[in-house]
């Protein structure tokens, strides 16, 4: 079977995420055969290197034989069972060793199977809270503007990219929006820590006039992902927990995407020295091998919840594959790849190299901005760098990088006309400096007239 058969077919039945199918016209999907280290390779030979980290999922590159062993162990003795009213050892296990890596205070774990699934039951749970609390009136959820936290309804009701949420926009629940403190925004000659600062002062305003109907504000720290790779200083995290702690109220840390070692500490929130109420985990979790989601929370949050079963108090919130064994064991192998190989040292080095492979394009006349926290490092591509107009969105700059990227062996997928890189750990600076050389090509050619 060659590449056209496997893409005949796929385009017969699948209808894939986050496309437009007739686009599929011109650029059929790559059928992938197999994957080892930080490349893909396809049904006729050609290699990529995924560069994107599938969705951002994979930590320690594709096939690697510590999860795939533990994988088969697990696979000998326990594929599923339900964890409602029954448990198993990967799910005890990983659960203790998240507790222990997690902000101290963090003290219980509730499983989910996806990102968009734990954001739905840290919002659930902090609702629940209050109203088991005898505080009904707190409803409402803050969240920054260009936020992005999931596409199920309720996670795509905190969200603020209108790509994704207006279509949808008479399903969903109305968030409160303040403005972000992305430092794109920044003021010529301003710090990073000045803005976000600076920008803290609406989100300060908004808790203190209306603590009594918040329940909670969302963020994700550091770095917004699909908001186009978007970041701040850590003060904002400082800052915001402090306000959430004044006004009584919850601060979920949304680090589905920016956990796990992405932005140079395992836990983005550990940069501003602070324990949200909520940290929703998944994507890196299993290193990227099965779906799996986890919501870490307080025990004041816990003991809300426990009391007699007449008091309806619990929280009824299921999913079929709720702490699924093979998942579990999936990503306490992960977890022991941290451990054994201290990727967050190594990644200093790595974060450096692809710093230095891109700094020759901060000044190109198309790019408004190179940026990077830790392991994330975006490029904006821009019609005007001076004014930083963007490129009208229709001419899909980004695409054409995408198609070049491909055509050189490197998996490139711009959140529109921003390019980033987030490789796998297990990525060689040999491999960084063919990354950022097609990165630089694929530039010049998005940007070409």
């Amino acid at each position: 079977m060659s590449n056209r058969d496997w893409s005949r077919r796929d385009l017969a039945v699948v209808w894939h995420p986050c496309t437009q199918m007739k686009d599929h016209e011109s650029l059929p999907p790559v059928p992938i055969r197999r994957g080892q280290g930080v490349w893909l390779e396809d049904f006729d030979g050609n290699r990529y290197l995924d560069a994107i980290s599938s969705w951002w999922v994979n930590l320690f590159g594709h096939g690697h034989p510590h999860i795939n062993a533990a994988l088969r162990e697990q696979l000998e003795s326990l594929e599923h069972v339900l964890l409602a009213g029954f448990t198993h050892g990967p799910a005890v296990e990983l659960a203790e060793r998240l507790i222990r890596l997690a902000p101290p205070g963090l003290s219980r774990c509730f499983y989910a199977d996806n990102g968009s699934a734990a954001v739905e039951v840290a919002l659930k749970m902090s609702f629940h809270y209050w109203h088991n609390l005898g505080q009904p009136g707190k409803t409402r959820f803050v969240t920054l503007s260009n936020s992005y936290h999931g596409e199920t309804l309720g996670a795509l009701g905190v969200g603020d990219v209108g790509l994704y949420r207006d279509t949808y926009a008479p399903l969903l629940s109305a968030p409160i929006i303040v403005p972000s403190p992305d430092c794109y925004f920044r003021e010529p000659g301003e710090s990073w820590e000045s803005h976000s600062r600076r920008q803290f002062q609406a989100m300060a305003r908004t808790l203190e006039e209306r603590a009594g109907e918040i329940a909670a504000v969302i963020v994700e720290p550091l770095v917004q992902c699909a908001g186009g790779m978007r970041m701040y200083h850590p003060v904002y995290l400082t800052l915001l927990r402090e306000a959430c702690d004044r006004h009584g109220i919850h601060l979920i840390a949304d680090e589905i995407a920016v956990g796990f070692g992405r932005t140079g500490t395992l836990f983005a929130c550990e940069q501003a020295g602070i324990r949200p109420d909520f940290l929703c985990l998944s994507k890196g979790l299993t290193g990227g091998y099965l779906p799996l989601a986890c919501v870490l929370t307080t025990e004041t949050v816990y003991r809300a919840f426990y009391d007699d079963y007449a008091a309806r108090k619990a929280f009824l919130h299921s999913h079929s594959y709720t702490g699924n064994p093979l998942a579990c064991r999936a990503a306490l192998a992960t977890l022991e790849l941290f451990e054994q190989t201290d990727p967050l040292t190594h990644n200093r080095d790595l974060a450096q190299l692809m710093a230095e492979g891109m700094a020759s394009w901060a000044d190109h006349p198309h790019v408004a901005e190179v940026r990077q926290t830790g392991m994330i490092l975006a490029i904006e591509l821009v019609l005007d760098r001076r004014t930083r107009t963007p490129y009208p969105w229709q001419e899909r700059r980004g695409l054409r990088a995408y198609r070049h990227g491909l055509k050189r062996g490197v998996l490139l997928r711009p959140l529109g006309d921003v390019l980033y890189l987030m490789p796998p750990y297990v990525i060689t600076p040999e491999e960084i400096r063919f990354l950022t050389e097609v990165a630089g090509e694929a530039i010049a050619v998005a940007t070409e007239r």
